[in-house]
């Protein structure tokens, strides 16, 4: 019985000693530039972002929220209109999609209510469907809340086009190519909206 007690006893004071070390919680070191630039799914965002000019711009303080397109959501938006990624590239309107994609602030997926809308660095509105799954416009989120040092990613599978783009003729001879060693990945339209100027609007819920 007195081994039990002492064996108890040694138990409990190893449990104080453990729940006594303070835990800290670590804050994201990364930027959002940096988390992109780690993820070879965002490969086919690094030209726009060159062709751009926008990595610097996302490595300001933020914060800001990211709606990303995959690869594969690119993709879809290339056989949609029938273009090349070089000719969406040299699209004069380019920049209207980028600012599509930011928010300011950081929105986490708890922040997010069925019918909420939010002003992009486009001027447009995108709107927040909670009726099945999570969705952005028609755009469903397939990764939420990858948190960066300046703000928020949430990772989408379909790129956001703004009524405010144009399919434009372009000549890809004309066109500069997208300036190299730049990091790879890196999801453009998260800066574009801070070139775009001016203080952006977080979400609001959808007005009765």
């Amino acid at each position: 019985m007195k081994k039990m007690l002492k064996k108890v006893s040694m138990l409990v004071a190893v449990m104080m000693m453990v729940f006594s070390i303070p835990i800290f919680a670590t804050a994201p070191t990364d930027d959002i530039v940096d988390i992109a630039v780690g993820n070879p799914d965002f490969s086919i965002l690094v030209a726009s972002l060159q062709k751009a000019e926008l990595v610097e711009t996302l490595q300001g303080d933020g914060p800001f929220t990211v709606f990303a397109p995959t690869n594969a959501a690119f993709e879809k938006l290339l056989a949609a209109l029938n273009i090349s990624a070089e000719e969406l590239l040299a699209q004069p309107d380019l920049a209207k999609v980028l600012t599509y994609h930011v928010v300011s602030g950081k929105v986490m997926s708890t922040d997010l209510t069925d019918g909420m809308k939010a002003a992009t660095g486009n001027g447009e509105e995108i709107t927040v469907d909670l009726s099945s799954g999570v969705k952005i416009n028609e755009s469903a989120v397939t990764s939420a809340d990858i948190e960066a040092s300046n703000g928020v990613i949430h990772v989408i599978d379909t790129v956001l086009v703004p009524s405010n783009f144009t399919l434009q003729e372009v000549d890809l001879e004309e066109s500069e190519a997208p300036q190299t060693g730049l990091p790879v990945a890196i999801p453009f339209f998260f800066t574009a909206a801070l070139t775009a100027g001016g203080a952006l609007v977080l979400f609001k819920k959808k007005e009765a």
